[in-house]
């Protein structure tokens, strides 16, 4: 069973990656955790060369890192993050090749779980922005789970066994997965953003036969609109006309295959201009045009 830890000093473990551990698209350099008391020196100087930095000047990694704090204070700053407080709960993303530098106050010291990774996999998730330079520092409350992932990942380093790279790469996956998911849900529920989706999403949902004027939706809502329009955005992956043009493609689906309404009648029900418009709209959504949709869909039913 993973130990937690607590004002336990200092664990850290440097790993060996050999080409096969790189090849498969993930690979794990180093596990630790330290404890820095009030009023102690940071960094500690027992890391090897390239992990080691000078607080004030900073330094510039060649991997990511995931670096977590849960207990006390300090300072973060980036090339792409201005100096700005931290202090437990919060998860810094380092990106390789950035300048950074952080460190807890000398009044408070802190507690820090950290991870440094590198690989094609990392690399695509900051190429789809789900680990993006401009969103360094993550709010993640405390959470145990993360913090016994970090423990395990600790124990599997030190064990050092046949395929721990790979054992390693699915802790890293699981972390950022927890990471994103609790650090969207805090914005939102802090925020009062889940309601107003939600809000959103059941007023378009109940228009899909009229037209909805995302401006005048948000007026509606007393919010402005270029608020709205990002964080329904960040809320259901789509911008809220995209989002209301699926739903009405969606009602089109259902009114194809469960009613006797012709296409043309469909289009006009659910405020096409044009019965072209509509098909071609259609067809690029589904690859099918209404009329094969409506085939294709009753032949499933019938089987």
């Amino acid at each position: 069973m993973a130990k937690l830890y607590n004002d336990t000093g200092m664990e850290l473990k440097y790993l060996i990656v050999n080409d096969r551990d790189r090849s498969f698209g993930l690979s794990i350099n180093t596990v630790g955790y330290q404890s820095i008391r009030p009023n102690s020196p940071y960094p500690v100087r027992n890391h090897p060369t390239g992990y080691f930095f000078n607080a004030q000047k900073g330094r510039v990694l060649r991997e990511y890192q995931l670096l977590y704090i849960t207990k006390g204070e300090g300072t973060f700053a980036s090339d792409n993050t201005l100096e700005r407080n931290i202090g437990k709960g919060n998860l810094i993303v380092l990106f390789p090749g950035q300048w950074h530098t952080y460190g807890p106050n000398n009044e408070t010291g802190w507690n820090e779980y950290y991870i440094g990774f590198e690989g094609s996999v990392a690399d695509q998730l900051v190429r789809n922005t789900f680990l993006a330079r401009d969103n360094q520092v993550l709010d993640i409350g405390l959470n145990e789970e993360l913090t016994f992932l970090f423990s395990r990942a600790l124990e599997i380093a030190e064990e050092d066994k046949t395929g721990a790279q790979q054992y390693l790469a699915g802790i890293l996956l699981h972390m950022i997965g927890l990471v994103l998911s609790v650090s969207k849900n805090n914005i939102f529920e802090r925020d009062n953003v889940m309601g107003k989706m939600e809000q959103a999403k059941i007023i378009m949902s109940e228009n899909v036969y009229g037209e909805i004027d995302p401006e005048q939706l948000a007026a509606r809502m007393n919010i402005s609109y270029s608020w709205f329009r990002k964080a329904f955005k960040e809320y259901t992956g789509y911008a809220p006309a995209k989002y209301f043009q699926e739903l009405k493609l969606r009602k089109a689906k259902q009114l194809l295959v469960g009613s006797t309404h012709s296409v043309k009648e469909i289009c006009y029900m659910l405020g096409y201009a044009s019965t072209e418009h509509f098909s071609n709209l259609f067809k690029k959504n589904t690859g099918l045009t209404p009329v094969k949709y409506r085939s294709f869909g009753r032949d499933m039913k019938s089987e």
